[in-house]
């Protein structure tokens, strides 16, 4: 009895039910995937994130640098960018921005097709409108000929089955918008993952070049002091 309620208010509203389904058929299949895609990267990243930590403050770069060549993960990605200039460059801000030009191409990756949902989610909306609005131009039409007796009876009749495709598009556009939005917050949580593991990294990394240049200064200082006292030793002697 349900499914019949539901098949006889489709064909109610008309045409503008098809292009309506369409569309939230078309921001599902979207939702569907980024939500499989977003879910994997976030528990891969979380994986390799887990066995990266320990390493890379530990300052065993080598080690974390052959784990990064053989993963395919986002986070690998990004930390590639900067372990490649790790004991290349000493300032902080060159790993720091080789992270960020890595950040800059992997961010439109986790973004892609998402925004989709959002605009679908409008285009439904709006084609219910319109359906409502084209259906009542032709109930008035078909009134404006209508036995003035049967005026009444007919024009509620008509308005009932207009509203049927505005009804329809708000069913659509509501759930599609709920998904765009749980869809951002996923992403923006990955994004905030990342840039918290390219903070961790790049302290690592920058401890790490601040004690290996800081000894070698007073390794330096110590063979000056030692060259230094070798002549006054000979002449000791």
């Amino acid at each position: 009895m349900e499914i019949y309620s539901m098949v006889t208010f489709f064909e109610k509203g008309g045409l503008f039910m098809y292009p309506i389904l369409l569309v939230f058929v078309a921001g599902m299949a979207i939702t569907v995937e980024r939500w499989f895609r977003l879910n994997r990267v976030r528990r891969v990243n979380r994986k390799v994130w887990n066995v990266l930590d320990p390493i890379l403050a530990s300052g065993e770069f080598d080690k974390a640098w052959a784990i990064i060549k053989k993963d395919k993960s986002i986070i690998s990605q990004m930390l590639e960018m900067g372990l490649a200039r790790q004991g290349v460059v000493r300032r902080r801000q060159d790993i720091e921005i080789a992270m960020e030009e890595s950040m800059m191409e992997i961010i439109p990756q986790l973004e892609k097709r998402t925004p989709y949902v959002g605009l679908l989610s409008n285009i439904a909306t709006l084609l219910g409108l319109l359906g409502t609005i084209m259906g009542l131009i032709e109930a008035f039409t078909a009134v404006a000929n209508a036995n003035p007796a049967e005026k009444a009876n007919l024009l509620s009749a008509s308005i009932s089955v207009a509203m049927n495709t505005t009804a329809f598009g708000l069913m659509s556009a509501i759930p599609l918008l709920l998904f765009h939005a749980k869809l951002t917050s996923t992403t923006v949580q990955i994004v905030d993952s990342l840039e918290m593991a390219s903070v961790k990294a790049l302290n690592s990394i920058s401890d790490f070049n601040r004690r290996h240049f800081e000894a070698k200064p007073e390794f330096s200082d110590a063979s000056q002091q030692v060259s230094t006292q070798k002549p006054l030793l000979g002449t000791a002697s």
